[in-house]
């Protein structure tokens, strides 16, 4: 179908006559000067920001939790650091990937559905995506039971795995916790109701420190104790979000009508969408929990383990940022293109690419600046605190380049682009990246430097396809495809919503397709 003309496609009449008006308003402007570019570049800065900082927030303070878990096993020995190293970066890590994208379907269809005005149908969604979270949460509970066994396989040194293996098994009912929080979180975001989220996050973060402390320091239960703290408060997360859904969000245009059984129909197409988003995602977040596994293999295992690890830690802390611009770049663009305005959608992503790339340079300077003294914080053993520092300046690259990468998956996400992605990640990471860092780690001798190496190559090729790609996507394609899986996905009345803007482009079948 040609878009020389604005297009006309039928999707449900909006619910919230707000979000409805919000969909007739004119595009945003095409800047013709530098004047107006930068206009526009703070007016979309200060829209981003208002959904970026609280959620960025509530995403640092989730992985403060993940940090101070370490923090406490770390202090007990290093046998201990790397078992929770283990279960963390790897087994719980696999599954927060898996379910976290199977989640990110909502940021799609609710985004979207949200800029085009259907607020009704958010909470049917979510009702969905539960559903889907649930049953995926208990496909992936034998991968905690035989967590030990499954190390073992990989290479992992013995002590390591059998220790990991009984903190990832203490840690299941977490997991379970993931599955009901996820959804409200994208029911949450995709409205821009972001505030609670970060005062849930605060409120368990300082509850978790202080259980740490009682169970690990002062009752001297050790690691269990720190798999105990780990499980109460991340369902106290989940029960926390649940409790706001349900009490302030059942207003006129609030989302949240109450169960329903419509939540049981089309359950394999919302299944299959939320497994294109996982595989997407988990292609990312497995990567470098891979470059923790490779290097259990090389001699030496517990300073190889717990040197990347806690690299790994301090980066996670940086990819926590960005995944909240993830987060709010991807509510950004899907509910523009929602809302039939392409060139919103488009200055959105400029600003959100330039501002990551800042911080990432930052991120770097001070990584090089205080190589010899973050170890610190992470352990007392001088050994591991040497080994830590000769991988510093990888870390360092590694923060510019996760610093891009992330927001450009926010970017697929709000898009619905998810597929292409997951192709372009399984190209760039495993069939690029993985194999050049196990050929310089292991045949060329370089050690944790050199798998950390090959598969930062695999990374600045996955980020240089993803920002070609964006440089020539067509955005009013993109509105009016976004327009036709409103369409599809809501049914009931509907109405003609007008693109704005013109030209460029034919709208492909698969623009159609569920």
């Amino acid at each position: 179908m040609a878009m020389d003309q604005a297009p006309l496609l039928l999707v449900k009449k909006p619910a919230a006559t707000s979000t409805a008006a919000a969909a007739e308003k004119e595009d945003a402007a095409s800047p013709r000067s530098i004047a107006e570019a930068w206009e526009a570049f703070l007016h979309q800065s200060e829209r981003l920001w208002l959904i970026a900082a609280p959620i960025t927030f509530n995403i640092l303070c989730l992985y403060g939790v993940n940090s101070a878990t370490q923090l406490f096993a770390g202090r007990l020995g290093n046998l201990q650091l790397s078992a929770a190293a283990l279960a963390l970066s790897v087994v719980s890590n696999f599954s927060f990937g898996f379910l976290l994208g199977m989640a990110s379907a909502l940021e799609t269809l609710c985004g979207q559905a949200y800029g085009a005005g259907q607020t009704g149908t958010l909470g049917i969604y979510m009702q969905r995506s539960w559903l889907i979270l649930s049953v995926s949460a208990i496909l992936l509970t034998p991968l905690y039971v035989f967590a030990g066994q499954i190390l073992r396989l990989l290479g992992q040194d013995d002590r390591i795995a059998a220790a990991a293996g009984e903190f990832t098994l203490l840690i299941l009912p977490q997991m379970f916790s993931l599955a009901l929080a996820f959804p409200a979180q994208k029911f949450l975001q995709a409205q821009s109701k972001v505030a609670a989220l970060a005062w849930i996050s605060l409120a368990a973060l300082a509850a978790h420190v202080a259980m740490l402390a009682l169970f690990v320091s002062w009752l001297g239960w050790g690691l269990p104790g720190a798999a105990l703290a780990y499980d109460v408060t991340s369902w106290a997360i989940a029960v926390a979000q649940l409790v706001y859904v349900v009490s302030c969000c059942g207003d006129d245009g609030g989302g949240w009508g109450g169960l329903s059984w419509e939540a049981f129909r089309g359950l394999w197409e919302f299944a299959k969408l939320s497994l294109a988003s996982a595989v997407m995602l988990c292609l990312e977040i497995w990567y470098m929990m891979v470059l923790v596994v490779l290097t259990g293999r090389l001699d030496d295992a517990e300073i190889a383990v717990g040197s990347v690890s806690i690299c790994m830690n301090l980066n996670g802390w940086e990819a926590m940022l960005f995944i909240g611009l993830n987060a709010a770049i991807s509510v950004r663009v899907s509910n523009e293109l929602g809302s039939g305005r392409p060139r919103a959608a488009k200055h959105a992503v400029a600003a959100v690419i330039a501002q990551s790339l800042v911080i990432g340079l930052v991120a770097m300077a001070l990584i090089l600046a205080y190589r010899n003294s973050f170890p610190v914080l992470f352990t007392g053993d001088g050994e591991m605190q040497a080994a830590v520092g000769k991988v510093a300046y990888l870390l360092a690259v590694t923060m510019v380049l996760n610093s891009v990468q992330p927001v450009i998956s926010g970017v697929a996400i709000g898009g619905g682009w998810q597929a292409l992605v997951a192709y372009i990640n399984l190209g760039c990471y495993y069939a690029f990246g993985l194999p050049l860092g196990f050929c310089l780690g292991y045949r060329a001798g370089l050690g944790p430097q050199g798998i950390w190496a090959g598969m930062l190559c695999g990374t600045a090729l996955q980020t240089a396809v993803l920002l070609v790609v964006i440089w020539s996507t067509d955005w009013e394609a993109e509105a009016a495809q976004a327009g036709a899986r409103i369409s599809a996905w809501a049914g009931g009345e509907s109405k003609p919503v007008k693109i704005q803007g013109g030209g460029g482009g034919d709208l492909k079948e698969e623009a159609f397709r569920v």
